[in-house]
C-alpha cells in the first residue's frame, strides 16, 4: 500500500514537473496569447479531466479570455465586480439555483503584486480519473499554473501595448513635423517696406488645431488669416490640414471674402458633418488703396493698434464659425482704411484664456500692454511670450497658442 502511494506521489510530481516545463517552454517560444491558452486548456481538460473552464482577465478592463466546455447562457450574467472580486482565496462554489456561479465548482483567483489579475472558474470535475489524485488535491498547482500563464499573457499584452504606443509616438512625431510645415516659417512671411509679418506657434500636444497664414495674392494684395478648430488631437490636426489646403486653393485677390467664407463652410461641413467647427479671422489688404477688408467668423477679435493716434480697435464678430451651420445665414464683411502706422495682432484663445497666477484669464490686457508702442511687432510678440513664460515655464497652459502679427507702414 505504501509502495502504491509512493508510486502515485512520484507520478504526480512528474506530472506537475512536466506540466510546468511544457508551459515554461511554450512561454519561451514566444507563443501568442491564443496558443498559450490552448496549451493551458488542453492540460486542464485532457490531463486533469476538467470539463468546464472560464477565465476572466484584467488588462485595461475585465474581459472573458477563455470559455471552454461552457454554453454562453452558463456565464452571460456573471459579473467580475459583483461575483468574483470578493474572493481572495481558492473557493468552492456551493450548489444553488440562485447562484450565478452554480454551473462551476471552484473559483481560483490569480493575483500579481497584490492585485487581482484573473479569475479561473472550473467545473464538471472528474474526481475518479484513473492514475490521478482528485482535482481538489491539484488546486494549488492549478493556481500556480494559472498564475504563470496569466502573467505571461499580461506581459504579452504590455509588450504589444508598448509596441503600439511606440508606433503611435512615431506617427505623432511624423504628423507633428508635417503639421509644422503647414505653419509658415517667419523668414517666409512677407517682410518689406510696406509691411512686416511674423508669427508664433506652440501646440499643447505634439500636434494641434491652430493655423495661421499670410499670402501674396497679387502684386498689390496680401491676405492673412488665423484659425482655431474646436477640440484637440489628431482629428483636429487633420481637419486643420484640410482647411489650410482649401484656404490656399480658394483665397485669391479677387474672390469676395463672403464667398470665400461660404465655400470654406461648405467644405468643412462635408468633412466633419457638424462634429467640429473652426473659428476664423481672415483679411485682405491692398497696398495701393490702403484698404483692409476682413471677416471675423466667431474668432477672438484681433487687437489693432494705431501707433500715431495711439488708439486700439478690436473687430467685432461678423458671422458664426466655419462648420457650425450647414449654411451661414449672414456674413458681414467689414472695411477699414489704414492711414497711419498700424499693428494687428491675431491670436487664438490658448493665449487669451491662459490663466494668470490667480486663475483669471489674461484676456487681451497683456496684448494691449505690449503692442501699445512703436516697437516692431516681432518684439511685441517676444515680450508677450516672455512675460507669460511660454512655452517652458508656464504650467497653466492647456491649449494650443498661436500668434500672428502684421505691421503696416504708411
Amino acid at each position: 500500500m505504501a509502495q502504491k502511494e509512493s508510486k502515485q506521489r512520484l507520478q504526480l510530481s512528474k506530472f506537475k514537473l512536466n506540466s510546468l516545463l511544457e508551459i515554461t517552454r511554450a512561454i519561451n517560444e514566444n507563443l501568442t496569447t491564443e496558443e498559450l491558452l490552448e496549451r493551458y486548456q488542453k492540460l486542464l481538460r485532457e490531463d486533469l479531466n476538467i470539463g468546464k473552464i472560464l477565465i476572466y482577465k484584467y488588462g485595461e478592463h475585465w474581459e472573458l479570455i477563455l470559455s471552454s466546455g461552457c454554453d454562453k447562457n452558463v456565464y452571460e450574467n456573471i459579473s467580475v465586480e459583483s461575483d468574483l472580486l470578493e474572493h481572495k482565496e481558492i473557493t468552492l462554489i456551493p450548489s444553488s439555483e440562485e447562484n450565478k456561479l452554480s454551473s462551476f465548482d471552484i473559483i481560483i483567483p490569480v493575483f500579481n503584486k497584490n492585485e487581482a489579475l484573473a479569475y479561473v472558474l472550473i467545473g464538471d470535475i472528474d474526481e475518479e480519473a484513473e492514475g490521478m489524485s482528485p482535482v481538489l488535491k491539484h488546486l494549488h498547482f492549478i493556481q500556480t499554473l494559472s498564475n504563470i500563464i496569466m502573467v505571461a499573457i499580461e506581459n504579452i499584452r504590455l509588450f504589444n501595448e508598448s509596441l503600439r504606443q511606440e508606433a503611435l509616438k512615431k506617427e505623432l512625431e511624423l504628423a507633428s513635423k508635417m503639421q509644422n510645415l503647414l505653419i509658415p516659417d517667419n523668414i517666409n512671411l512677407p517682410q518689406n517696406n510696406n509691411m512686416f509679418a511674423t508669427g508664433f506657434y506652440h501646440p499643447h500636444y505634439d500636434i494641434g488645431g491652430d493655423y495661421y497664414d499670410c499670402l501674396y495674392l497679387s502684386n498689390n494684395d496680401i491676405g492673412f488669416c488665423i484659425a482655431d478648430v474646436s477640440g484637440k488631437g489628431i482629428s483636429a490636426a487633420l481637419l486643420m490640414a484640410n482647411f489650410q489646403a482649401n484656404m490656399r486653393a480658394l483665397f485669391t485677390h479677387d474672390i469676395p471674402l463672403e464667398l470665400l467664407v461660404t465655400k470654406l463652410n461648405e467644405r468643412v461641413i462635408r468633412s466633419v458633418q457638424g462634429e467640429k467647427f473652426i473659428t476664423l479671422f481672415v483679411a485682405r489688404y491692398n497696398f495701393k488703396t490702403h484698404k483692409l477688408e476682413y471677416i471675423n467668423a466667431a474668432h477672438n477679435p484681433p487687437v489693432i493698434y494705431y501707433s500715431d493716434s495711439k488708439k486700439i480697435f478690436m473687430p467685432e464678430t461678423s458671422c458664426v464659425g466655419i462648420g457650425m451651420l450647414d449654411e451661414i445665414p449672414v456674413i458681414r464683411k467689414e472695411l477699414i482704411e489704414i492711414v497711419e502706422h498700424t499693428k494687428i495682432l491675431c491670436y487664438t484663445d490658448g493665449l487669451s484664456e491662459l490663466p494668470d497666477e490667480n486663475g483669471k484669464e489674461i484676456g487681451t490686457n497683456i496684448i494691449e500692454k505690449y503692442i501699445s508702442n512703436k516697437n516692431r511687432i516681432d518684439k511685441n510678440i517676444g515680450q508677450i511670450i516672455s512675460s507669460q513664460k511660454i512655452p517652458d515655464g508656464n504650467n497653466r497652459m492647456f491649449d494650443d497658442i498661436s500668434i500672428l502679427g502684421v505691421e503696416f507702414f504708411i
